[in-house]
């Protein structure tokens, strides 16, 4: 059973990691997400699948919750542009969101990993 409080404050880590890796060059998304994947792994427990699927969410929310707001940023802009800037944001808006859905999912891999190894650690 998925407890979505362990995916919760996984998803919340990578958001503050996140924000901090943009200040601090040498923090990174990379260790935003390990992170984040191994505390939604510990704290949902349960052993090496357990950690993984809860990795997995909290990766792949912070990543489909990034995608949308950055497809949202370039939507606002595009629309600041005028009519035409606003349908050529569009398009690429949705066309951000798209690819950040497949990135996410191939990112959160890496979250996966990490939360089985939290789960490991919290039988």
């Amino acid at each position: 059973m998925t407890s979505w409080r362990a995916v919760g404050i996984g998803f919340l880590v990578i958001v503050v990691l996140s924000v901090l890796g943009v200040a601090a060059p040498g923090l990174g998304q990379l260790t935003a997400g390990l992170v984040g994947g191994f505390v939604a792994g510990y704290l949902a427990g349960g052993g090496l699948g357990s950690g993984f699927w809860h990795g997995l969410l909290a990766g792949s929310l912070g990543g489909i919750v990034g995608g949308l707001i950055l497809a949202l940023v370039v939507g606002l802009v595009g629309f600041a542009l005028g009519p035409a800037g606003a349908a050529i944001s569009s398009v690429l808006g949705a066309s951000i969101f798209a690819f950040a859905v497949i990135v996410a999912f191939v990112m959160a891999l890496e979250s996966a990993v990490a939360g089985a190894l939290g789960g490991l650690l919290n039988p």
